[in-house]
């Protein structure tokens, strides 16, 4: 989508400038709002007990998948066994969290409360220093004022808190890596020189390594900044291509991995087709048909033992495809379905019956925000506005195919948060207006 050059920064919105230049341009009041973030996130850890994970199912749920891959590496019986008992290799997950999680396991104890503790402090940190892209996206796209209450929110919200609080998941790691790419999507127009493209790519690999699903964004992140800065006569054929060789260096050593393990190319994690049908299947509903999954049903646990990882995967695949096939119109269905739940919040189950549809309210409401504000960025022509409409477009496409979870939304919360603050500042400007003019 095209754009009008970015206006000449003024206080209320100032462009960063060159890339040595970021880090001054969070300083330093936004760093007392990282450590307020995160010494609320540690505080609630410590008060709520949220380290003390149940030890039942032989501690599942203390990081699922990825525990169990972390104990095997803790175990030295390698990148593998991602469910109950020995499995053999996989690739069922990226490689860079359980790593992160065999590295807590091997020092502090595997599944230990010690172990939780300090990786649901990590997550915090990666929580906590998400203002800083927060901040900076907010300011280059709206004003100082936006900035400032978007880093704030993000700081002291509790629903934010929750996921690096009381999940052992890349879910934190993945949002401050996207905040951090959407940045630099939005001012690599004004960089000269190798260095920025290379740290793109360089992003982007860990990315790929933390989680695959933020790949969507990677095309968007890369003709962005070429566009615009083909429109400032910039050349960037050389940072793109440096770019996506730093990228494909990034992966090469795990793909190399997954071919010498599994005879063939696996594109860093092999399970999409088995993710594919807990969505599609007899009885979908829009949902997660989670009692479908290896970790929750003894049948397809024994069917994964005796295929095989690959083999597993590709027959899941198969039947979520036949499922599709059989009937378009129901699989359309379905999948507006899933669009709803993505935005609105999947039905839930609460202690206090009440509460359930009082949460997805609150959800679906920050979304219409998010909307709103997207919508009044684009009519007002904001600098960046085109890159939100196409974050919003590209990272969430997958889970209308797949099945909704609200831990899904949680990588691009950051940009939507911006965007409901700007809506509501823009809002609260015209209310101060009229009331103004009702004076005179």
């Amino acid at each position: 989508m095209a754009e009008p050059t970015s206006p000449a920064p003024s206080k209320e919105n100032r462009a960063p400038g060159r890339s040595r230049q970021w880090w001054p341009e969070a300083s330093p009041s936004y760093f007392g709002m990282v450590a307020a973030a995160f010494a609320l996130r540690l505080g609630w850890i410590l008060i709520a007990h949220t380290y003390k994970f149940k030890t039942v199912d032989d501690n599942f749920s203390f990081g699922f998948e990825m525990g169990r891959i972390g104990r095997s590496l803790a175990l030295g019986q390698g990148f593998g066994n991602p469910f109950n008992g020995p499995t053999g290799p996989t690739a069922w997950e990226p490689p860079l969290y359980p790593f992160l999680i065999a590295g807590v396991f091997r020092w502090f104890g595997i599944y230990s409360p010690a172990s939780a503790f300090i990786l649901l402090g990590i997550n915090s940190a990666f929580s906590a220093l998400t203002c800083i892209p927060i901040v900076l996206i907010a300011k280059r796209c709206f004003s100082e004022r936006v900035a400032l209450w978007s880093g704030w929110l993000w700081a002291v919200l509790p629903p934010v808190m929750f996921w690096c609080t009381r999940w052992v998941w890349e879910t934190s790691l993945a949002a401050l890596l996207l905040a951090v790419i959407f940045w630099f999507a939005l001012v690599l127009e004004e960089k000269d020189g190798c260095r920025p493209w290379l740290w793109l790519g360089l992003l982007w690999g860990v990315s790929a390594l933390t989680n695959t699903s933020l790949l969507a964004f990677l095309p968007a992140s890369g003709i962005w900044p070429w566009y615009r800065r083909s429109r400032r006569g910039k050349n960037s054929l050389g940072g793109v291509v440096l770019a996506s060789v730093v990228f494909a260096a990034c992966l090469a050593p795990w793909l190399v991995r997954n071919h010498q393990v599994f005879g063939k190319f696996v594109f860093v994690r092999s399970n999409f087709g088995a993710e594919l049908r807990l969505g599609n299947g007899p009885g979908a509903d829009g949902t997660w048909m989670q009692f479908l999954h290896p970790s929750q049903n003894i049948v397809q646990m024994q069917r994964y033992r005796e295929l095989g990882e690959l083999a597993y995967v590709g027959e899941r695949k198969r039947e979520a495809m036949a499922f599709i096939r059989e009937d378009d119109a129901r699989f359309a269905k379905i999948s507006l379905t899933r669009f709803v739940y993505y935005w609105g919040g999947v039905p839930r189950s609460s202690e206090i019956p009440a509460l359930a549809p009082f949460k997805n309210s609150i959800f679906l409401a920050s979304s219409v925000l998010a909307f709103w504000g997207l919508g009044r960025a684009l009519r007002q022509r904001r600098p960046g506005a085109g890159l939100f409409l196409w974050l919003i477009l590209s990272y969430p496409t997958v889970y209308y195919f797949v099945f909704p979870h609200p831990r899904y939304r949680h990588p691009i919360e950051p940009e939507l948060g911006v965007l409901m603050v700007y809506v509501v500042s823009e809002a609260q400007k015209k209310a101060g207006k009229t009331a103004e003019q009702t004076v005179h």
